[in-house]
């Protein structure tokens, strides 16, 4: 092999390595945007994360349904109990009417 053969080889080697290169460079720059946009998606993911934690984390302050159904319960207890304070309440309701028209026909003679 004659050194002029040699420099032929050794530059069409060098124009494989560099096409190489490039065409890895090419191939590569798609990765790098799905790597960004995974990196995105992650950042994304723990943002809704901690939000449904702090959601969870109120939703255990809230009643359940049986104390909910027991708060329902007694609320109608003590709607019974107003409407029977509410009749006994009638007859004082009439005796005070009674007096004040006693009062405003004593007053207009």
């Amino acid at each position: 092999m004659t050194t002029a053969e040699i420099s032929q080889y050794l530059g069409l080697a060098l124009a494989v390595i560099a096409l190489l290169g490039h065409a890895k460079g090419y191939f590569s720059s798609g990765e790098k945007t799905l790597t960004e946009r995974t990196k995105k998606a992650e950042e994304k993911l723990i943002e809704h994360d901690r939000r449904i934690q702090s959601v969870e984390g109120e939703i255990k302050h809230l009643p359940d349904r049986e104390t909910t159904h027991r708060m329902e319960l007694a609320m109608s207890e003590i709607n019974g109990k107003l409407n029977v304070m509410a009749e006994r309440l009638k007859p004082i309701e009439a005796i005070g009417e009674r007096l004040q028209e006693t009062l405003m026909e004593q007053a207009r003679r």
